[in-house]
């Protein structure tokens, strides 16, 4: 009954995550963008640089805050993570119980 109920969380959580990929692709493009501009604001020395790199980190900022449902994406991979991570601690200990040489 236990890998039942962790099957069955598992699959609900691969059905969200695949759901929301597509979200979850571009907040992850949308960070990045983000990212680079940051980097490339603090090495800048120009004003007129600032201003355009701090434009980029707005337009960047914009996008990942309009992908906020794509967080439900992620905490669901997160679930299927813990998820898989005690299939193979309950399937480790199964084994472990029944080694034939041990009393």
């Amino acid at each position: 009954m236990k890998t039942f109920l962790l099957f069955l969380l598992a699959l609900v959580a691969v059905i969200i995550m695949l759901a929301n990929l597509g979200p979850m692709i571009l907040l992850l493009i949308s960070l990045i963008i983000s990212y680079y501009a940051i980097k490339k604001f603090i090495l800048t020395d120009s004003f007129v640089e600032k201003v355009l790199w701090g434009f980029v980190i707005l337009i960047g900022l914009s996008i990942s805050i309009s992908n906020i449902p794509a967080l439900i994406g992620v905490a669901s991979f997160v679930v299927l993570y813990y998820t898989y991570k005690k299939w193979k601690k309950d399937k480790q200990d199964r084994y472990l119980e029944q080694e034939p040489w041990t009393n």
